[in-house]
């Protein structure tokens, strides 16, 4: 069993049963879990930001920490591999305010309203998602099934 481990900004897809596909300590970052079950074809993405045109330093940071540019490319990388829309699901998981809790800048919401526009505009939308509220989420897709796990403090639950 390999762990792909996913960072801010990062992507990873597999094909590997074996994997395990995990991001860390999602707070108003957002992880979009993109899954083919057909191929048992997998991918997930880490989003920091909703949007690139408003970040002077969008090009010193990897092209996932943005939805409106890290989610495109992924969703393409799952193409050129023979993900089929009609085989596909989407499961989401973050966007809270954790350090935000008097939605100040409420970058959690507009993270998840981004890649849901993102997948709105690839005619996908999420089958289930965990969302907002005020804690951090550790999430896992297994690429053998597409098994969704997340987990805060003690608490581990599945989507």
């Amino acid at each position: 069993m390999a762990i792909l481990n996913v960072g801010i900004g990062e992507w990873k897809v597999s094909s590997d049963p074996q994997d395990l596909i995990k991001t860390y300590a999602l707070g108003s970052c957002v992880a979009v879990l993109i899954y083919d079950a057909s191929l048992r074809l997998g991918g997930l993405i880490h989003v920091a930001l909703p949007d690139s045109t408003v970040d002077r330093e969008s090009g010193r940071k990897p092209a996932g920490y943005y939805a409106d540019v890290g989610l495109p490319l992924m969703i393409e990388e799952l193409k050129s591999r023979g993900a089929v829309r009609a085989h596909v699901w989407v499961k989401l998981a973050g966007g809270s305010s954790v350090m935000d809790a008097a939605g100040l800048f409420d970058i959690g919401k507009r993270n998840i309203l981004a890649v849901k526009k993102q997948l709105w505009r690839s005619t996908l939308g999420p089958i289930a998602e965990d969302v907002g509220g005020a804690i951090s989420r550790t999430v896992t897709l297994a690429v053998a099934d597409g098994g969704t796990t997340l987990s805060s403090g003690s608490r581990t639950w599945s989507i």
